[in-house]
Order: structure tokens, then sequence, then C-alpha cells
């Protein structure tokens, strides 16, 4: 049995109405009610199959959200070149899908890293109704750190695109009205609604480990297709990009995680401007967390500093070994201006308040001493 994809359905009910009259004894009136309805339907744009006043007026707000909003969600394809052992040759396979959004009229398309991860080729689908065209979209840049991607297409003339109604993120509430459009499964578009269900909350980023903090989190059905569309309002405006689904199958369970727009936009605005994000950083590497932890340490345990870098320029010293090959303990970051560093996620969440550039204040453990230093950000 095939899976009709909530595309094919619209398109189902938007057949001719049924060939009913009314009642003998409305007469005129009857008919003038009629002709009403047929009126107000061509309005508000309800099929004809529905405009004897069976939809409510929320679902009639659910439709019109659908339908406005569907041209700005596309289709995404990862396509890989893999090897044939039965025929030797290289062929390309596609290794996964998701969604995207349509960022604005040139033809960039936002949608989340792992969609598009370890691609030889991606393919974007745009669609109009059933029928939609497929494009090859190049690579503009990528924020691994809060796992947006920012790719692009030319659609040579083909058809104008219709960029994504934006909202903000900033205010939201628990117990909001959500609604996720993507493709989950390989399916034709899709509309799942919920609640937000939670909000600031805090997920890795799947590439680097960093975490991204101000996460949505909402009981919509985010499954494996969905990750890259949007989480949209009640009045249609996107206020999140969803990312991810907390289930060890994989499967919705309830709960999911959208990027909050307002991360989305800042990593998009300098993606299309300097084909990167730019963050401030130390220049040190350090030593995990759970090694630390085992050892009954708090803090950051510097392991190398990069030379050159801010953390060099301000004499922190990284972990080494001694003539007789004894390790000797680098510097452990305490605090960052007074904000305590129990752990690389501490660090991280600090890191992202400020700007390459700005001098900070470190509070250091050197052998059994504190210190403080000032380090001026660099940038990535």
């Amino acid at each position: 049995m095939r899976a009709s994809s909530s595309g094919s359905s619209l398109g189902d009910v938007h057949g001719s109405p049924p060939n009913w009259q009314p009642p003998c004894w409305c007469g005129r009136l009857g008919s003038a009610l009629l002709a009403a309805m047929l009126s107000l339907q061509m309005l508000i744009g309800i099929p004809a199959a529905y405009a004897r006043g069976t939809l409510t007026a929320e679902e009639q707000r659910t439709i019109s959200l659908f339908r406005d909003n569907t041209p700005s969600v596309v289709f995404i394809t990862n396509i890989a070149t893999k090897y044939d052992s039965f025929s030797s040759k290289m062929r390309d396979q596609p290794q996964g899908a998701g969604s995207g959004v349509i960022w604005d009229t040139q033809g960039h398309i936002v949608t989340n890293v792992h969609v598009i991860e370890g691609a030889s080729d991606v393919q974007v689908k745009v669609a109009r109704g059933i029928k939609g065209e497929r494009y090859r979209a190049a690579l503009v840049g990528a924020d691994p750190d809060k796992d947006v991607a920012v790719i692009k297409i030319d659609t040579q003339g083909k058809e104008a695109l219709q960029p994504l109604r934006l909202g903000s993120s900033d205010g939201l509430l628990v117990g909001q009205q959500v609604y996720a459009i993507g493709n989950p499964f390989g399916l034709d578009h899709t509309l799942t609604t919920g609640v937000i269900s939670g909000t600031g909350r805090e997920i890795e980023s799947g590439g680097t480990g960093r975490p991204i903090q101000g996460v949505i989190q909402t009981d919509a059905a985010v499954n494996p297709g969905n990750s890259g569309g949007p989480l949209l309002d009640s009045s249609g405006e996107a206020i999140g990009l969803n990312t991810a689904i907390y289930s060890p199958s994989g499967a919705n369970s309830g709960v999911g995680f959208a990027i909050p727009m307002d991360i989305v936009r800042s990593s998009v605005e300098q993606i299309i401007k300097y084909g990167k994000v730019v963050r401030p950083v130390l220049g040190i590497s350090f030593l995990p967390d759970t090694q630390f932890e085992e050892a009954a340490g708090q803090g950051i345990l510097v392991l190398k500093v990069a030379p050159q870098g801010p953390a060099a320029k301000a004499g922190i010293k990284g972990t080494s070994r001694d003539d007789n090959q004894h390790t000797i303990l680098g510097d452990v970051i305490l605090s960052m201006n007074g904000a305590a560093l129990d752990n690389s996620s501490d660090l991280y969440r600090e890191l992202d308040k400020y700007r390459p550039g700005q001098s900070i204040d470190l509070e250091l453990m050197r052998g059994e001493l504190k210190e403080h230093v000032t380090i001026l950000l660099g940038s990535s």
C-alpha cells in the first residue's frame, strides 16, 4: 500500500463539490445562501467540498497556515559517491534526506549541518503543489556549533522563490501553539501540530559537541526528514529550525527540539556575508571533562596552547613533560570574568557572550596558587 502524503490528500479535497440542491422549502433564500457560501469559499480559499461550514475557524487557520508556508519549505536529498562492489564503479547514491527553508529570493536555503554532512552533491526540491522542481545546491557556509548550514540554488528564472516569514524566538511561552512542516520519512510536505513544552533547553551540537543554548522543546512530532524544517507560531512566522528528537530509536517520542530563530538568524547573516561564523577563541585545547572529573579535578585543564594565540600571548601554560618524562599539569581555568567554569559547556557558554577583540579576565589554578590573567580574545 502506498502511503499518501499531506500534499496529495489536500489535492484530493480540491475536487468538484457534490451535486446537491437546496431543499425545496428554501426557494430563493436557499439559492442565495448557497451563492453566498460559495463566494465565501472563494474568498478564504476553503475547498468547495467543505464550503458548508464543516470546518471550524481554528481548522481554517491551520489549513491556511500550511498552504501559505509550504512553498517556503524544501526537500533536501544528500547524495554521496560510493564504490559499487558489483560494477567496480563509483556511483551516486542517496544517503539521507531532510528539509530546509527558503531564506531569500536570491536562492539561499537554510537547513541543519547534519542534513548535508558528508554529501558529494546536494539536491533541493522546491514544491509547487504535487509537482516540484529539483535543483543542485552549492554550499555557502556552515555553523557546526549551532547545526546551521546555508546552501544556495539557482532557479535560472524558472520560478520565483517564496522566502519564509521570520519571527522572533524571544519571549516564547510554554503552552504556545506551534506547527512543524517538513518531509518526514521522505514523504511530501507534512504538517504536525503541538505546543511548546519547554524553553531554555540546552542540547549538544552533533558535529562539535558545543552546547546550543535556549533551545525550544516541543511535542509537535519531529521525525527523520523534519530536520531543517521550520517551527511556526500561530501567525505563521518561523520561531525555530527543527533540529533533533530525543529518542533512542530515532522515532518521535513526544520531545523534539528547535534552534531558536534569533540564533539561526545570527548565524545565517554571518555565513551569507562572510562565508563562515566568526566566534571568539582562547587558542587552547583542554582535557575532556570526563577524564578530568575522574581525576577529581574541577575547571578546565589546559593541554596545549596554540603558538602566537591569545592564550599564549597572555602567558597561559599547557601540560608538558619534564626531562624525566614526568607530567607537569598545565593551568586550570576556574572562572571567566567571575563566572565559574566547571566544565567545557560552561566555557563555551561564557565565550558565546563575548566577541573577538574583547578582553576578559581568567582565574587560573597554577600549581598550588591562584592567579588572574587578562586575555584578548581571538577569532575562529
